[in-house]
């Protein structure tokens, strides 16, 4: 068993390594903590620190630190392995892990959006991506991680299509109107959401769909009533489609796999964490901003600021 842990009482290194920063904490997000992720990457650690997604002011840089200075205002998500938790009063941490925070974006507010935001790049950009003109199925529209996606997309030219599990979810989808071109009620019996995608795309299917859970069976908890089924999910994919999901107990059927061979259609599995825990994507959040791109966590910031 895991403890979480809030505080940490050991003192903050007075030298920090060549590429960290040292950040005083303004705001963290407190979000639900993954234990059997921990135990699938043998983190074998007595304290769980929480509260990783931090927003604050750089206070001290390493020697061979490139994108930030002291007084610069930062956001970022803490790694899986960090020593620190993001409530603590200070923190160091990697260059890498940071991103610079736009003016007009609150403390609070970019802590709390910055891994929802992350997500929803890694599943367009990264994963499934996504074009201008294609259009977009999203699951649970209403959520934070569905919000960011339909900006997201909306953004870059895709139309987007999202789910409505309540009647509010539905007034506050069709809000958000022109970046939602449609609204499916799945908690309406009277709206089948297979046939309002095909309807909506011409009987061609949408080219991504990202989910926020899947029903594996016919007979699931009443928590998951509102979740589609995954042959729904198949059924109105695309030729040549992508389908995201956040399901990792996802499994397929051999005629499942079949359709998907059919259509030349794929399926990736949604892990917003392999950006801080793989070797080979350390750093990738700033690449490219030494160029002026706009990628990955810088990329998310950005978007704040337009939306």
């Amino acid at each position: 068993m895991h403890d979480v842990c809030c505080f940490l009482s050991q003192n903050v290194p007075t030298n920090i390594g060549d590429h960290q920063v040292k950040v005083q904490v303004k705001s963290c997000a407190l979000s639900p903590v993954d234990f059997k992720l921990y135990e699938d990457l043998k983190f074998e650690k007595e304290h769980v620190p929480v509260g990783r997604e931090i927003a604050g002011v750089v206070l001290q840089v390493g020697p061979k630190v490139t994108f930030f200075q002291p007084d610069d205002e930062v956001v970022g998500i803490l790694p899986l392995d960090a020593e620190q938790s993001g409530l603590c009063s200070i923190v160091v941490t990697d260059e890498y892990n940071l991103v610079q925070k736009p003016e007009k974006v609150s403390w609070v507010e970019a802590a709390a959006v910055i891994k929802d935001g992350l997500r929803a790049y890694t599943a367009l950009h990264t994963l499934a991506r996504m074009a201008a003109g294609q259009t977009v199925l999203v699951l649970d529209g209403a959520g934070p991680f569905g919000v960011l996606a339909i900006q997201l997309a909306h953004y870059h030219g895709v139309k987007v299509l999202a789910t409505a599990s309540s009647p509010e979810d539905q007034t506050f989808l069709e809000e958000l109107r022109p970046s939602v071109a449609r609204v499916i009620r799945v908690w309406d019996s009277k709206q089948d959401l297979v046939d309002s995608c095909l309807e909506e795309t011409g009987g061609l299917g949408v080219d991504i769909i990202i989910d926020s859970g899947v029903r594996l069976y016919e007979e699931e908890p009443e928590a998951q009533r509102h979740c589609p089924h995954k042959h729904d999910l198949l059924t109105l994919l695309s030729v040549g489609g992508h389908w995201v999901t956040t399901e990792q107990h996802l499994q397929l059927d051999p005629p499942d796999s079949h359709i998907l061979f059919l259509k030349a259609a794929s399926l990736s599995f949604l892990n917003d964490e392999v950006w801080t825990t793989s070797r080979a994507k350390q750093g990738r959040y700033l690449r490219g901003c030494v160029k002026g791109c706009s990628t990955k966590l810088k990329h998310i910031c950005w978007l704040w600021a337009c939306v």
